[in-house]
């Protein structure tokens, strides 16, 4: 029988990969280590508390960041959502984040977990399973969602991983535009991706970023003197990138997305062109993320 209350752990090579099942199927630690050396290449806590918001990566899913007020139309049927985030009068990143996933199998080099969401403020009932792979060179991680209910239901997918940083800490990746936001880290309305928000070759850390980004081209690489070699992050999937860097530094988020932050507040029509799926009853979607020492 697999023990559902504690940690997962996948060794290869000189990787570990630590899962908190229970913590809305996360990523506690990610490390490399060799000879003696020791490297996080996803962030660690030090801080002692065991929220999700304390792990190196989690989930999003059926939709990512946030929906503004929790309040939205679809087909005619008014959606309200309570706050999932204190202080955010925004909820944001689904539900997957915040509930226990199940182990389905757990294996040295692999696991997988699964969610099962009934239908509720969110009026959908759906199920996601992650499915985590680790070889040597790095890890490999597959997101779905299949809509379980009897009606069409919106999904998007995303992940939220954390990485250390200092001020050697680079990121490389294209993307074509930015998304501005207000006091409420809501877009306001949608520039080219340049000076403040090029992404092409620029400081990952305390740069005082919390955007969006659209025409991602899936690839991200990250590098620092510190590491043992550069990080690639893939997601083929995903058409967006939501960047976080606080001013205050010490960490970043690069979130692999597949649709807007806040796409669920815009008409329909527009949904396509920002990413957000319609799933009908039955059907599922999936996000693929990679990420490699290269």
């Amino acid at each position: 029988m697999i023990d559902q209350t504690h940690q997962l752990t996948l060794r290869a090579g000189p990787l570990e990969l630590v899962l908190s099942p229970s913590l809305g199927g996360s990523i506690h630690r990610f490390t490399w280590t060799s000879e003696g050396r020791r490297v996080p290449l996803l962030r660690e806590s030090h801080s002692g508390e065991t929220t999700v918001l304390d792990q190196a990566s989690f989930p999003l899913v059926p939709y990512v960041n946030r929906i503004r007020d929790g309040r939205f139309v679809f087909r005619g049927e008014e959606v309200r959502l309570a706050p999932n985030m204190a202080g955010d009068p925004s909820p944001l990143h689904g539900q997957g984040w915040l509930g226990a996933w199940n182990v389905a199998t757990a294996h040295e080099r692999s696991a997988e977990l699964r969610f099962t969401h009934e239908a509720g403020e969110w009026p959908w009932d759906w199920k996601a399973r992650q499915s985590f792979a680790l070889d040597e060179r790095g890890l490999s991680l597959t997101l779905e969602c299949r809509n379980t209910s009897d009606r069409p239901m919106p999904c998007g997918l995303g992940q939220h991983p954390y990485f250390p940083c200092t001020s050697e800490t680079r990121i490389r990746t294209q993307v074509a535009t930015a998304f501005e936001i207000d006091e409420h880290v809501l877009p306001t309305g949608e520039v080219p991706a340049t000076g403040r928000y090029d992404l092409s070759d620029r400081a990952a850390c305390g740069q005082g970023l919390d955007h969006g980004f659209g025409g991602w081209g899936g690839e991200a690489l990250l590098t620092d003197p510190a590491w043992p070699a550069t990080l690639r992050l893939t997601s083929p999937e995903a058409r967006f990138f939501q960047l976080y860097s606080p001013e205050s530094g010490g960490i970043f988020v690069a979130e692999p997305v597949t649709h807007a932050n806040a796409a669920l507040n815009e008409p329909e029509a527009r949904w396509a062109q920002l990413g957000m799926r319609v799933l009908e009853p039955g059907l599922s979607m999936r996000l693929t993320m990679r990420l490699e020492l290269a």
